[in-house]
């Protein structure tokens, strides 16, 4: 068994750090974080290339809550008909005293002709074990969630192009809106797209024929459009989230969120995203896409969409006869503010 995998060492960590993708076999493995897709996809990459050399081989998963004294041992210890050894020790962050006690042993002495995935959420609990297996220089997967949306775009780009595919930006975009909420979800949705359609490059087209019905429409989607100064296409969406049922009310605070961060964003003028972050409340990547939408907006029709905020925010909320009334006009102020 390799004693190392493909990776570079990055930061401060000593030990190679590789992704789900490039990962190999090593006595000791490390998978950290909480994103489960890219935890299982490491793992299953370790026992595909480990079963490509040896069909043989055994594999053994243990939970580290009900872990037993003395199991790893003998799970790691060489066969009398030989062959490789895998034991993937899952959710180390609930291990109990007998698995922290064996592993850190284990640690100061790893069989080579086996190999054991330690796998960990990143949490607090049991993060010597962790620190132990960076010691001795073990490859580590770090699997951490994916939660913003850029990073979402370009997981599903990259699923894409894993899968030897071409695909329209814009359709990448549409695939993401219709169910990108979860990465395991969304990974699924790039596997059966590129086995449902035998196009050349994947269009926008293809994605709404697939998924089409999933896109929720929301009160951000009629809010973007009110921004971007496309009035007709703000109202389409509005009535159609009227229709299925969305309350007026977040759908004026949709609006008004949107509308405040352009206003924050314009206010506070040239920065770095990351610096600015904290005191504009937003985070770097909101920042970054106010500033784009920022294009055709001035002082005074930010001024006015946010007067129109005001008006729209009481007339929904008690204040008015007709909220649905009030969000329609919210809209097209809005969308008529814009240069």
């Amino acid at each position: 068994m390799s004693k190392s995998a493909a990776g570079k060492s990055t930061g401060k960590a000593k030990n190679p750090i590789v992704t789900p993708d490039e990962v190999r076999p090593a006595p000791v493995l490390l998978v950290v974080g909480a994103e489960g897709v890219l935890a299982d996809r490491a793992v299953a990459n370790v026992l595909a290339a480990v079963r490509a050399a040896d069909p043989e081989t055994e594999v053994e998963r243990m939970e580290a809550a009900g872990y037993l004294s003395g199991k790893l041992s003998v799970a790691t210890s060489p066969s009398l008909f030989g062959g490789s050894k895998v034991v993937v020790l899952e959710n180390v962050e609930q291990a109990n005293e007998a698995l922290v006690t064996d592993v850190t042993a284990y640690l100061k002495d790893p069989a080579q002709e086996a190999c054991v995935v330690i796998r960990h959420s990143g949490a607090l609990r049991a993060r010597p074990l962790l620190e132990a297996a960076r010691a001795i220089n073990a490859p580590e997967v770090q699997c951490q969630p994916i939660t913003r949306d850029d990073e979402k775009v370009e997981f599903a780009a990259e699923e894409f192009r894993r899968g030897g595919r071409k695909i329209a930006p814009a359709a990448i975009r549409a695939l993401v809106d219709a169910v990108g909420n979860d990465l395991r979800e969304l990974a699924a949705a790039c596997s059966q797209l590129m086995s449902d359609d035998e196009t050349a490059r994947i269009d926008v087209d293809s994605v709404e024929r697939y998924f089409g019905g999933r896109v929720e429409v929301t009160g951000f989607k009629v809010a973007d459009a009110a921004v971007a100064g496309h009035a007709e296409e703000a109202l389409v969406l509005l009535r159609h989230a009227l229709a299925t049922g969305a309350d007026p009310v977040p759908l004026v605070a949709a609006v008004a969120m949107k509308v405040r961060g352009l206003a924050k964003v314009s206010a506070a003028g040239r920065g770095a995203s990351a610096s600015m972050a904290k005191s504009l409340g937003m985070a770097p990547w909101q920042i970054d896409k106010a500033r784009r939408e920022l294009n055709g907006w001035d002082e005074g029709g930010l001024a006015k969409a946010v007067m129109a905020l005001a008006e729209a925010d009481a007339a929904v909320k008690g204040g008015g006869r007709d909220p649905v009334y009030a969000v329609e006009r919210l809209v097209l102020t809005v969308a008529q503010s814009r240069r």
